[in-house]
Protein backbone atom coordinates (compact mmCIF):
# COMPACT_ATOMS: atom_id res chain seq x y z
CA UNK A 1 0.00 0.00 0.00
CA UNK A 2 3.08 2.47 0.68
CA UNK A 3 3.79 3.08 -2.90
CA UNK A 4 0.16 3.97 -4.29
CA UNK A 5 0.09 6.26 -1.13
CA UNK A 6 3.23 7.97 -2.04
CA UNK A 7 1.99 8.16 -5.27
CA UNK A 8 -1.01 10.47 -4.28
CA UNK A 9 1.28 12.33 -1.89
CA UNK A 10 2.73 13.28 -4.94
CA UNK A 11 0.05 14.18 -6.92
CA UNK A 12 -1.30 16.60 -4.04
CA UNK A 13 2.45 18.05 -4.24
CA UNK A 14 2.44 18.67 -7.66
CA UNK A 15 -0.81 20.33 -7.57
CA UNK A 16 -0.01 22.37 -4.84
CA UNK A 17 3.29 23.14 -6.63
CA UNK A 18 1.11 24.27 -9.61
CA UNK A 19 -1.61 26.36 -7.78
CA UNK A 20 1.29 27.82 -5.67
CA UNK A 21 3.28 28.38 -8.82
CA UNK A 22 0.54 31.39 -9.60
CA UNK A 23 1.27 33.34 -6.86
CA UNK A 24 4.83 34.66 -8.03
CA UNK A 25 4.20 37.80 -6.88
CA UNK A 26 3.96 37.41 -3.30
CA UNK A 27 6.76 38.93 -1.56
CA UNK A 28 9.66 37.08 0.36
CA UNK A 29 9.26 37.12 4.05
CA UNK A 30 5.81 38.08 4.08
CA UNK A 31 3.55 35.09 5.19
CA UNK A 32 1.38 33.26 2.82
CA UNK A 33 -2.70 34.33 3.37
CA UNK A 34 -5.09 31.36 3.55
CA UNK A 35 -8.02 32.95 4.01
CA UNK A 36 -9.86 30.84 6.37
CA UNK A 37 -13.68 32.75 6.40
CA UNK A 38 -16.69 32.75 4.76
CA UNK A 39 -18.04 34.71 2.35
CA UNK A 40 -14.10 35.07 0.94
CA UNK A 41 -13.27 31.65 1.72
CA UNK A 42 -14.19 30.58 -1.74
CA UNK A 43 -13.71 31.77 -4.86
CA UNK A 44 -13.56 35.29 -6.58
CA UNK A 45 -11.93 37.09 -3.00
CA UNK A 46 -9.38 39.78 -5.12
CA UNK A 47 -8.12 36.75 -6.93
CA UNK A 48 -11.05 36.10 -9.71
CA UNK A 49 -14.31 35.87 -10.85
CA UNK A 50 -16.63 33.47 -8.15
CA UNK A 51 -18.24 30.76 -10.59
CA UNK A 52 -22.09 31.39 -8.67
CA UNK A 53 -22.27 34.67 -10.90
CA UNK A 54 -22.75 32.12 -14.00
CA UNK A 55 -26.54 32.48 -13.23
CA UNK A 56 -26.30 36.51 -13.35
CA UNK A 57 -25.15 36.10 -17.03
CA UNK A 58 -27.66 35.84 -20.08
CA UNK A 59 -28.43 32.30 -21.24
CA UNK A 60 -26.12 33.09 -24.33
CA UNK A 61 -23.02 33.83 -22.19
CA UNK A 62 -23.02 30.79 -19.53
CA UNK A 63 -21.28 28.77 -21.91
CA UNK A 64 -18.35 30.99 -22.69
CA UNK A 65 -18.13 31.98 -18.66
CA UNK A 66 -17.85 28.13 -17.74
CA UNK A 67 -14.96 27.50 -19.91
CA UNK A 68 -13.27 30.47 -19.06
CA UNK A 69 -13.51 30.87 -15.35
CA UNK A 70 -10.86 29.55 -13.44
CA UNK A 71 -12.85 28.47 -10.41
CA UNK A 72 -15.42 26.79 -12.41
CA UNK A 73 -13.06 23.96 -13.43
CA UNK A 74 -13.52 21.26 -11.14
CA UNK A 75 -10.63 19.42 -9.15
CA UNK A 76 -10.35 16.02 -9.85
CA UNK A 77 -13.32 13.53 -11.55
CA UNK A 78 -14.06 12.12 -14.75
CA UNK A 79 -17.05 14.30 -15.63
CA UNK A 80 -17.32 18.00 -16.83
CA UNK A 81 -20.80 18.35 -14.71
CA UNK A 82 -20.91 22.52 -14.86
CA UNK A 83 -19.84 22.16 -18.87
CA UNK A 84 -22.86 19.81 -18.68
CA UNK A 85 -25.32 21.99 -17.33
CA UNK A 86 -24.64 25.22 -18.68
CA UNK A 87 -22.62 23.87 -22.10
CA UNK A 88 -24.52 20.32 -23.18
CA UNK A 89 -27.91 21.70 -22.16
CA UNK A 90 -29.68 24.69 -23.66
CA UNK A 91 -30.75 27.23 -20.63
CA UNK A 92 -34.29 25.89 -20.61
CA UNK A 93 -33.42 22.41 -20.14
CA UNK A 94 -31.49 23.28 -16.87
CA UNK A 95 -34.24 21.54 -14.67
CA UNK A 96 -33.43 18.19 -16.81
CA UNK A 97 -29.76 18.46 -16.41
CA UNK A 98 -30.67 18.86 -12.50
CA UNK A 99 -32.74 15.99 -12.97
CA UNK A 100 -30.20 13.55 -14.09
CA UNK A 101 -27.50 14.67 -11.70
CA UNK A 102 -29.73 13.94 -9.06
CA UNK A 103 -30.38 11.03 -10.05
CA UNK A 104 -26.39 9.98 -11.22
CA UNK A 105 -25.83 11.44 -7.30
CA UNK A 106 -28.28 8.26 -5.89
CA UNK A 107 -26.33 5.84 -7.75
CA UNK A 108 -23.21 6.82 -6.59
CA UNK A 109 -24.89 5.98 -3.64
CA UNK A 110 -25.22 2.75 -4.30
CA UNK A 111 -21.53 2.20 -5.51
CA UNK A 112 -20.37 3.35 -2.24
CA UNK A 113 -22.76 1.17 -0.31
CA UNK A 114 -22.61 -1.81 -2.70
CA UNK A 115 -18.42 -1.89 -2.40
CA UNK A 116 -18.27 -0.93 1.64
CA UNK A 117 -20.61 -3.58 2.06
CA UNK A 118 -19.17 -6.58 -0.66
CA UNK A 119 -15.91 -5.92 -1.10
CA UNK A 120 -13.94 -3.22 1.29
CA UNK A 121 -15.14 -4.44 4.71
CA UNK A 122 -14.57 -8.03 4.13
CA UNK A 123 -10.93 -7.03 3.10
CA UNK A 124 -10.23 -5.16 5.94
CA UNK A 125 -11.97 -7.53 8.83
CA UNK A 126 -9.35 -10.65 7.12
CA UNK A 127 -6.54 -8.15 7.00
CA UNK A 128 -6.96 -7.00 10.81
CA UNK A 129 -7.74 -11.03 11.33
CA UNK A 130 -4.58 -12.27 9.84
CA UNK A 131 -2.65 -9.38 11.53
CA UNK A 132 -4.10 -9.88 14.75
CA UNK A 133 -4.77 -6.65 15.12
CA UNK A 134 -7.68 -5.46 17.75
CA UNK A 135 -10.92 -3.90 16.49
CA UNK A 136 -9.59 0.04 17.61
CA UNK A 137 -6.02 -0.77 16.18
CA UNK A 138 -7.57 -1.51 12.93
CA UNK A 139 -9.86 1.33 12.74
CA UNK A 140 -7.35 4.00 13.49
CA UNK A 141 -5.18 2.86 11.09
CA UNK A 142 -6.67 0.54 7.88
CA UNK A 143 -9.92 1.75 7.88
CA UNK A 144 -8.67 5.63 8.89
CA UNK A 145 -6.95 5.43 5.43
CA UNK A 146 -9.78 4.45 3.67
CA UNK A 147 -12.13 6.25 4.85
CA UNK A 148 -9.88 9.59 5.38
CA UNK A 149 -8.28 9.69 1.54
CA UNK A 150 -11.08 11.85 -0.18
CA UNK A 151 -11.21 14.38 2.88
CA UNK A 152 -7.06 14.39 3.20
CA UNK A 153 -6.58 15.25 -0.60
CA UNK A 154 -9.27 17.61 -1.02
CA UNK A 155 -7.87 19.45 2.56
CA UNK A 156 -4.63 19.06 0.50
CA UNK A 157 -5.28 20.71 -2.61
CA UNK A 158 -7.60 23.30 -0.84
CA UNK A 159 -4.82 24.70 1.45
CA UNK A 160 -2.64 24.76 -1.75
CA UNK A 161 -4.91 27.91 -3.16
CA UNK A 162 -5.62 30.34 -0.80
CA UNK A 163 -8.95 30.52 -2.63
CA UNK A 164 -10.56 27.66 -1.10
CA UNK A 165 -8.41 27.43 1.78
CA UNK A 166 -12.03 28.28 3.85
CA UNK A 167 -13.29 25.11 1.45
CA UNK A 168 -10.82 22.80 3.90
CA UNK A 169 -11.69 24.30 7.40
CA UNK A 170 -15.41 24.31 6.95
CA UNK A 171 -15.19 20.86 5.07
CA UNK A 172 -12.65 19.58 7.71
CA UNK A 173 -14.73 21.07 11.41
CA UNK A 174 -18.16 20.12 9.11
CA UNK A 175 -16.92 16.93 8.56
CA UNK A 176 -16.07 16.00 11.97
CA UNK A 177 -19.00 17.08 13.59
CA UNK A 178 -20.92 15.59 10.89
CA UNK A 179 -19.06 12.25 11.85
CA UNK A 180 -18.96 12.60 15.72
CA UNK A 181 -22.96 13.41 15.94
CA UNK A 182 -24.62 11.28 12.82
CA UNK A 183 -22.42 8.39 12.03
CA UNK A 184 -21.65 7.92 15.68
CA UNK A 185 -24.92 8.33 16.47
CA UNK A 186 -26.25 6.12 13.89
CA UNK A 187 -23.60 3.22 15.12
CA UNK A 188 -25.43 3.12 18.72
CA UNK A 189 -28.74 3.48 16.71
CA UNK A 190 -27.86 0.44 14.25
CA UNK A 191 -26.26 -1.77 16.86
CA UNK A 192 -26.12 -0.67 20.51
CA UNK A 193 -22.96 -1.50 21.92
CA UNK A 194 -20.69 -1.12 24.64
CA UNK A 195 -18.04 1.31 24.18
CA UNK A 196 -14.10 0.40 25.03
CA UNK A 197 -13.80 2.63 28.20
CA UNK A 198 -9.84 3.65 27.43
CA UNK A 199 -9.59 4.07 24.01
CA UNK A 200 -12.75 5.80 23.58
CA UNK A 201 -11.30 8.29 26.30
CA UNK A 202 -7.89 8.42 24.58
CA UNK A 203 -9.71 8.94 20.99
CA UNK A 204 -12.04 11.78 22.67
CA UNK A 205 -8.80 13.78 24.08
CA UNK A 206 -6.52 13.68 21.28
CA UNK A 207 -9.48 14.75 19.08
CA UNK A 208 -10.28 17.71 21.66
CA UNK A 209 -6.38 18.79 21.82
CA UNK A 210 -6.48 18.58 18.11
CA UNK A 211 -9.62 20.93 18.26
CA UNK A 212 -7.99 22.88 20.38
CA UNK A 213 -4.84 23.33 18.65
CA UNK A 214 -6.74 24.59 15.68
CA UNK A 215 -8.56 26.79 17.41
CA UNK A 216 -5.51 28.26 18.72
CA UNK A 217 -3.62 28.57 15.13
CA UNK A 218 -7.67 30.55 13.61
CA UNK A 219 -7.19 32.49 16.89
CA UNK A 220 -3.92 33.80 16.63
CA UNK A 221 -4.30 33.44 12.44
CA UNK A 222 -1.15 32.34 11.76
CA UNK A 223 0.67 28.45 11.68
CA UNK A 224 4.13 28.10 11.89
CA UNK A 225 6.19 25.39 10.33
CA UNK A 226 6.84 23.36 13.82
CA UNK A 227 3.56 24.00 14.26
CA UNK A 228 2.40 22.05 11.04
CA UNK A 229 5.50 19.32 11.95
CA UNK A 230 3.82 19.25 14.77
CA UNK A 231 0.61 18.57 13.70
CA UNK A 232 1.50 15.57 11.92
CA UNK A 233 3.79 14.45 14.94
CA UNK A 234 0.83 14.35 17.01
CA UNK A 235 -0.21 11.66 14.75
CA UNK A 236 2.23 9.59 14.59
CA UNK A 237 1.76 9.90 18.38
CA UNK A 238 -1.71 8.96 18.18
CA UNK A 239 -1.06 5.66 16.29
CA UNK A 240 1.93 4.97 18.77
CA UNK A 241 0.18 5.60 21.69
CA UNK A 242 -2.95 3.36 20.13
CA UNK A 243 -0.30 0.49 19.71
CA UNK A 244 1.14 1.11 22.95
CA UNK A 245 -2.06 0.48 24.91
CA UNK A 246 -3.20 -1.91 23.12
CA UNK A 247 -0.14 -4.04 23.84
CA UNK A 248 -0.83 -2.83 27.75
CA UNK A 249 -3.91 -4.35 27.71
CA UNK A 250 -2.91 -7.66 26.37
CA UNK A 251 -0.24 -7.65 28.96
CA UNK A 252 -2.13 -6.97 31.78
CA UNK A 253 -5.02 -9.22 30.68
CA UNK A 254 -2.12 -12.32 30.38
CA UNK A 255 -1.43 -15.03 27.65
CA UNK A 256 -4.46 -16.72 27.30
CA UNK A 257 -5.36 -19.26 24.14
CA UNK A 258 -4.47 -17.64 21.11
CA UNK A 259 -7.61 -17.08 18.41
CA UNK A 260 -7.98 -19.04 15.79
CA UNK A 261 -5.57 -18.96 12.92
CA UNK A 262 -6.72 -18.11 9.79
CA UNK A 263 -7.34 -21.52 7.45
CA UNK A 264 -4.64 -22.98 6.17
CA UNK A 265 -4.81 -25.35 3.24
CA UNK A 266 -3.93 -29.02 3.85
CA UNK A 267 -4.63 -33.10 3.50
CA UNK A 268 -7.58 -32.35 5.36
CA UNK A 269 -9.06 -30.13 2.90
CA UNK A 270 -10.85 -33.01 0.49
CA UNK A 271 -13.64 -32.27 -1.72
CA UNK A 272 -16.81 -34.72 -1.22
CA UNK A 273 -16.69 -35.63 -4.52
CA UNK A 274 -14.22 -36.32 -7.13
CA UNK A 275 -15.36 -33.75 -9.42
CA UNK A 276 -13.16 -30.53 -10.48
CA UNK A 277 -14.65 -27.58 -12.24
CA UNK A 278 -13.35 -26.31 -15.22
CA UNK A 279 -11.73 -22.72 -15.22
CA UNK A 280 -14.48 -21.58 -17.44
CA UNK A 281 -17.17 -22.43 -15.23
CA UNK A 282 -15.30 -21.41 -11.92
CA UNK A 283 -15.13 -17.45 -13.57
CA UNK A 284 -18.37 -17.58 -15.06
CA UNK A 285 -20.01 -18.56 -11.88
CA UNK A 286 -17.66 -16.33 -9.83
CA UNK A 287 -18.62 -12.88 -12.23
CA UNK A 288 -22.28 -13.80 -11.55
CA UNK A 289 -24.41 -11.30 -9.26
CA UNK A 290 -27.51 -13.03 -9.29
CA UNK A 291 -28.35 -15.89 -7.06
CA UNK A 292 -31.26 -17.68 -8.92
CA UNK A 293 -33.06 -19.10 -6.19
CA UNK A 294 -32.86 -15.88 -3.76
CA UNK A 295 -34.36 -14.09 -6.72
CA UNK A 296 -37.38 -15.80 -6.92
CA UNK A 297 -38.04 -15.61 -3.04
CA UNK A 298 -38.01 -12.00 -3.01
CA UNK A 299 -40.02 -9.27 -3.91
CA UNK A 300 -40.42 -7.02 -6.34
CA UNK A 301 -38.82 -3.91 -5.20
CA UNK A 302 -35.61 -6.14 -4.33
CA UNK A 303 -35.68 -7.35 -7.67
CA UNK A 304 -35.80 -3.44 -9.20
CA UNK A 305 -33.03 -2.61 -6.43
CA UNK A 306 -31.27 -5.30 -7.34
CA UNK A 307 -31.18 -5.39 -11.27
CA UNK A 308 -29.49 -1.53 -10.49
CA UNK A 309 -26.93 -2.88 -8.07
CA UNK A 310 -26.00 -5.48 -11.17
CA UNK A 311 -23.90 -3.45 -13.21
CA UNK A 312 -21.65 -2.08 -10.19
CA UNK A 313 -21.47 -5.34 -8.81
CA UNK A 314 -20.23 -6.97 -11.86
CA UNK A 315 -17.05 -4.19 -12.42
CA UNK A 316 -16.58 -4.91 -8.92
CA UNK A 317 -16.43 -8.03 -9.73
CA UNK A 318 -14.11 -7.59 -12.37
CA UNK A 319 -11.86 -5.05 -10.48
CA UNK A 320 -11.45 -6.15 -6.49
CA UNK A 321 -10.73 -9.47 -5.08
CA UNK A 322 -12.14 -10.17 -1.95
CA UNK A 323 -10.81 -12.55 0.72
CA UNK A 324 -13.49 -13.88 3.14
CA UNK A 325 -12.01 -15.81 5.92
CA UNK A 326 -14.89 -17.24 7.35
CA UNK A 327 -15.75 -19.34 3.90
CA UNK A 328 -13.51 -22.81 3.80
CA UNK A 329 -11.54 -21.68 0.63
CA UNK A 330 -11.34 -18.48 1.77
CA UNK A 331 -13.45 -17.01 -1.48
CA UNK A 332 -10.37 -18.33 -3.82
CA UNK A 333 -11.80 -18.61 -7.27
CA UNK A 334 -8.01 -19.04 -9.70
CA UNK A 335 -9.00 -17.33 -12.61
CA UNK A 336 -10.88 -14.85 -11.45
CA UNK A 337 -8.38 -13.90 -8.78
CA UNK A 338 -5.38 -14.35 -12.00
CA UNK A 339 -7.39 -11.77 -13.95
CA UNK A 340 -7.55 -9.26 -10.22
CA UNK A 341 -4.06 -9.49 -10.82
CA UNK A 342 -4.03 -7.27 -13.76
CA UNK A 343 -7.65 -5.57 -13.21
CA UNK A 344 -6.57 -4.11 -9.42
CA UNK A 345 -3.56 -2.64 -10.55
CA UNK A 346 -5.22 -0.73 -13.55
CA UNK A 347 -8.20 0.64 -11.87
CA UNK A 348 -5.64 2.24 -9.10
CA UNK A 349 -3.40 4.12 -11.83
CA UNK A 350 -6.78 5.00 -13.83
CA UNK A 351 -8.42 6.44 -10.54
CA UNK A 352 -5.73 8.12 -9.63
CA UNK A 353 -5.75 12.09 -10.98
CA UNK A 354 -8.44 11.04 -13.13
CA UNK A 355 -6.06 8.70 -14.92
CA UNK A 356 -3.52 11.26 -15.72
CA UNK A 357 -0.85 8.92 -14.02
CA UNK A 358 -1.59 5.70 -15.93
CA UNK A 359 -2.07 7.89 -19.48
CA UNK A 360 1.42 9.18 -18.60
CA UNK A 361 4.01 7.88 -21.17
CA UNK A 362 7.50 7.13 -20.23
CA UNK A 363 10.44 8.75 -22.79
CA UNK A 364 6.99 9.82 -24.68
CA UNK A 365 6.67 6.63 -26.41
CA UNK A 366 5.49 3.70 -23.96
CA UNK A 367 2.10 4.34 -21.84
CA UNK A 368 1.89 3.33 -17.72
CA UNK A 369 -1.13 1.92 -18.12
CA UNK A 370 0.32 -0.60 -20.63
CA UNK A 371 3.42 -1.03 -18.61
CA UNK A 372 1.09 -2.36 -15.65
CA UNK A 373 -1.25 -4.44 -18.16
CA UNK A 374 2.19 -6.24 -19.15
CA UNK A 375 3.36 -6.69 -16.01
CA UNK A 376 0.23 -8.14 -14.01
CA UNK A 377 -0.04 -10.09 -17.05
CA UNK A 378 3.44 -12.06 -16.96
CA UNK A 379 2.74 -11.92 -13.15
CA UNK A 380 -1.01 -13.14 -13.46
CA UNK A 381 0.11 -16.32 -15.66
CA UNK A 382 2.82 -17.25 -13.53
CA UNK A 383 0.26 -17.58 -10.80
CA UNK A 384 -2.51 -18.77 -12.82
CA UNK A 385 0.31 -21.83 -13.76
CA UNK A 386 1.54 -22.20 -9.99
CA UNK A 387 -1.63 -23.00 -8.51
CA UNK A 388 -4.82 -25.08 -8.61
CA UNK A 389 -8.80 -24.31 -8.95
CA UNK A 390 -9.09 -26.88 -5.73
CA UNK A 391 -7.11 -24.82 -2.63
CA UNK A 392 -6.03 -21.22 -2.30
CA UNK A 393 -2.07 -20.62 -2.45
CA UNK A 394 -0.71 -20.06 0.62
CA UNK A 395 -0.03 -15.91 -0.10
CA UNK A 396 -3.91 -15.71 -0.80
CA UNK A 397 -4.34 -15.33 2.83
CA UNK A 398 -1.53 -15.97 4.78
CA UNK A 399 -0.47 -15.65 8.40
CA UNK A 400 1.80 -12.71 8.45
CA UNK A 401 1.61 -9.44 7.00
CA UNK A 402 2.20 -9.61 3.29
CA UNK A 403 -1.37 -10.75 2.31
CA UNK A 404 -1.56 -10.38 -1.24
CA UNK A 405 -4.99 -10.55 -2.13
CA UNK A 406 -6.28 -9.15 0.81
CA UNK A 407 -4.47 -6.00 0.33
CA UNK A 408 -4.66 -5.51 -2.91
CA UNK A 409 -8.65 -5.34 -2.70
CA UNK A 410 -8.57 -3.50 0.19
CA UNK A 411 -6.57 -1.17 -2.12
CA UNK A 412 -8.87 -1.48 -5.52
CA UNK A 413 -12.19 -0.71 -2.51
CA UNK A 414 -10.36 2.14 -0.99
CA UNK A 415 -9.72 3.92 -4.55
CA UNK A 416 -13.81 2.69 -6.16
CA UNK A 417 -15.08 4.49 -2.83
CA UNK A 418 -12.37 7.43 -3.38
CA UNK A 419 -13.16 7.56 -7.30
CA UNK A 420 -17.31 7.96 -6.06
CA UNK A 421 -16.56 10.51 -3.16
CA UNK A 422 -15.07 12.76 -5.83
CA UNK A 423 -17.85 12.66 -8.28
CA UNK A 424 -20.12 13.16 -5.34
CA UNK A 425 -18.66 15.97 -4.55
CA UNK A 426 -18.10 17.22 -7.52
CA UNK A 427 -21.74 17.13 -8.53
CA UNK A 428 -22.60 18.19 -5.16
CA UNK A 429 -20.17 21.67 -5.49
CA UNK A 430 -22.09 21.71 -9.68
CA UNK A 431 -25.46 21.96 -7.50
CA UNK A 432 -24.07 24.57 -5.17
CA UNK A 433 -23.41 27.10 -7.96
CA UNK A 434 -26.68 26.02 -9.96
CA UNK A 435 -28.65 26.86 -6.95
CA UNK A 436 -25.93 29.56 -6.12
CA UNK A 437 -25.22 28.50 -2.63
CA UNK A 438 -22.69 29.99 -1.06
CA UNK A 439 -19.20 29.04 0.14
CA UNK A 440 -19.45 28.79 3.71
CA UNK A 441 -22.97 26.24 2.77
CA UNK A 442 -21.06 24.43 0.39
CA UNK A 443 -17.98 23.83 2.95
CA UNK A 444 -20.62 22.90 6.04
CA UNK A 445 -23.14 20.65 4.24
CA UNK A 446 -22.13 19.53 0.60
CA UNK A 447 -18.44 19.35 0.57
CA UNK A 448 -18.69 17.86 4.55
CA UNK A 449 -21.24 15.58 3.77
CA UNK A 450 -19.77 14.29 0.35
CA UNK A 451 -16.53 13.91 1.95
CA UNK A 452 -17.78 11.72 4.58
CA UNK A 453 -19.83 9.80 2.82
CA UNK A 454 -16.84 6.79 2.87
CA UNK A 455 -16.80 7.20 6.43
CA UNK A 456 -21.06 6.91 6.60
CA UNK A 457 -21.17 3.87 4.53
CA UNK A 458 -18.08 2.09 5.61
CA UNK A 459 -18.57 2.85 9.83
CA UNK A 460 -22.59 1.80 9.46
CA UNK A 461 -21.97 -1.45 7.28
CA UNK A 462 -18.93 -2.38 9.51
CA UNK A 463 -21.78 -1.80 12.48
CA UNK A 464 -24.38 -4.23 11.16
CA UNK A 465 -21.84 -6.43 10.19
CA UNK A 466 -21.22 -6.86 14.06
CA UNK A 467 -18.30 -5.04 14.71
CA UNK A 468 -19.44 -1.56 16.29
CA UNK A 469 -16.55 -0.89 18.46
CA UNK A 470 -14.14 -0.78 15.27
CA UNK A 471 -16.87 1.38 13.58
CA UNK A 472 -17.10 3.32 16.48
CA UNK A 473 -13.08 3.83 16.91
CA UNK A 474 -12.67 4.61 13.20
CA UNK A 475 -15.41 7.51 13.70
CA UNK A 476 -12.44 9.29 16.02
CA UNK A 477 -9.55 7.84 14.61
CA UNK A 478 -10.61 8.90 11.11
CA UNK A 479 -11.29 12.01 12.07
CA UNK A 480 -7.88 13.02 13.89
CA UNK A 481 -6.30 11.70 10.63
CA UNK A 482 -8.07 13.96 8.83
CA UNK A 483 -7.70 16.97 11.13
CA UNK A 484 -3.92 16.20 11.70
CA UNK A 485 -3.03 15.39 8.57
CA UNK A 486 -4.85 17.64 6.61
CA UNK A 487 -4.16 20.86 7.96
CA UNK A 488 -0.50 20.04 8.87
CA UNK A 489 0.44 18.72 5.24
CA UNK A 490 -2.02 21.18 3.22
CA UNK A 491 -0.16 24.27 5.43
CA UNK A 492 3.59 22.32 5.12
CA UNK A 493 3.14 22.19 1.38
CA UNK A 494 2.17 25.65 1.44
CA UNK A 495 5.47 26.73 2.89
CA UNK A 496 8.36 27.72 0.71
CA UNK A 497 12.27 28.33 1.97
CA UNK A 498 12.13 31.85 2.08
CA UNK A 499 8.11 31.43 3.71
CA UNK A 500 7.62 29.54 6.98
CA UNK A 501 4.40 30.82 8.14
CA UNK A 502 1.38 30.61 6.59
CA UNK A 503 -1.43 33.08 7.43
CA UNK A 504 -5.50 31.42 8.33
CA UNK A 505 -7.28 34.67 8.64
CA UNK A 506 -11.03 33.97 9.71
CA UNK A 507 -13.26 36.99 9.35
CA UNK A 508 -16.69 34.75 10.03
CA UNK A 509 -18.74 34.36 13.03
CA UNK A 510 -19.59 30.88 11.30
CA UNK A 511 -15.88 29.59 11.53
CA UNK A 512 -15.75 30.48 15.11
CA UNK A 513 -19.44 28.36 15.75
CA UNK A 514 -17.85 25.60 13.68
CA UNK A 515 -15.10 25.36 15.75
CA UNK A 516 -17.36 25.86 18.90
CA UNK A 517 -20.03 23.16 17.98
CA UNK A 518 -17.49 20.19 17.13
CA UNK A 519 -15.43 21.34 20.85
CA UNK A 520 -19.09 21.12 22.54
CA UNK A 521 -20.14 18.02 20.85
CA UNK A 522 -16.86 16.01 21.95
CA UNK A 523 -17.23 17.07 25.61
CA UNK A 524 -20.63 16.20 25.19
CA UNK A 525 -19.70 12.61 24.69
CA UNK A 526 -16.92 12.67 26.92
CA UNK A 527 -19.22 13.13 29.87
CA UNK A 528 -22.53 11.08 28.70
CA UNK A 529 -20.73 8.41 27.62
CA UNK A 530 -18.60 7.57 31.22
CA UNK A 531 -22.53 8.59 32.27
CA UNK A 532 -24.09 5.50 31.42
CA UNK A 533 -20.76 3.25 31.85
CA UNK A 534 -19.71 3.33 28.13
CA UNK A 535 -23.29 1.48 27.05
CA UNK A 536 -23.91 3.06 24.05
CA UNK A 537 -27.75 2.52 22.96
CA UNK A 538 -30.07 4.64 21.22
CA UNK A 539 -30.46 7.65 23.68
CA UNK A 540 -27.04 8.66 23.18
CA UNK A 541 -27.79 8.05 19.45
CA UNK A 542 -30.66 10.16 19.01
CA UNK A 543 -29.30 12.93 21.42
CA UNK A 544 -26.12 13.31 19.01
CA UNK A 545 -28.37 13.26 15.87
CA UNK A 546 -30.80 16.22 17.54
CA UNK A 547 -27.53 18.31 18.23
CA UNK A 548 -26.45 18.34 14.39
CA UNK A 549 -29.78 19.53 13.67
CA UNK A 550 -29.62 21.83 16.07
CA UNK A 551 -26.48 23.02 15.13
CA UNK A 552 -26.62 22.81 11.53
CA UNK A 553 -29.91 25.46 12.31
CA UNK A 554 -27.84 27.59 13.71
CA UNK A 555 -25.21 27.74 11.32
CA UNK A 556 -27.76 28.22 8.69
CA UNK A 557 -29.11 30.95 10.49
CA UNK A 558 -25.47 32.21 10.78
CA UNK A 559 -25.17 32.14 7.10
CA UNK A 560 -28.13 34.22 6.15
CA UNK A 561 -27.21 36.56 8.77
CA UNK A 562 -30.54 36.17 11.07
CA UNK A 563 -27.83 35.09 13.33
CA UNK A 564 -24.92 38.01 13.69
CA UNK A 565 -23.44 39.93 15.99
CA UNK A 566 -23.88 43.19 16.77
CA UNK A 567 -22.59 46.24 15.04
CA UNK A 568 -19.97 48.13 17.18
Amino acid sequence: MGPLWALRVAGALSVAGVLAGHDGSQRAGQPAALDAGTRGDGVGHDRGVDCREVRKRNSSERCRFVRGTPDCRLDGGFLDYLGGAFCTFPSSLLPLSVSLYALWLLYLFVILGVTAEKFFCPNLSAISTNLKLSHNVAGVTFLAFGNGAPDIFSAVVAFSDPRTAGLAVGAIFGAGIFVTTVVAGGIALVKPFAAASRPFLRDVIFYMVAVFLTFLVLYFGYITLGEALGYLGLYVFYVFTVVLCTWIHRWQRGDGPPPPGPWEPGEEYRPLLPYHETSLHILSTALSPLDKHKWRRKPWYWRLFKVLKVPVELVLLLTVPVVDPDKDDLNWKRPLNCLHIVTGPLLCIFTLKSGAYGLYQIQGVFPVWALVALAGSVLAIIVFVTTHNEEPPKYHCLTWSWQVFAFLGFLSSAMWINAAATELVNILRTLGIIFELSNTVLGLTLLAWGNSIGDTFSDLTMARQGYPRMAFSACFGGIIFNILVGVGLGCLLQMTNSQMVVKLEPDSLLVWILAGALGLSLVFSFVAVPAQCFQLGKAYGTCLILYYLVFLCVALLTEFRVIHLAAT
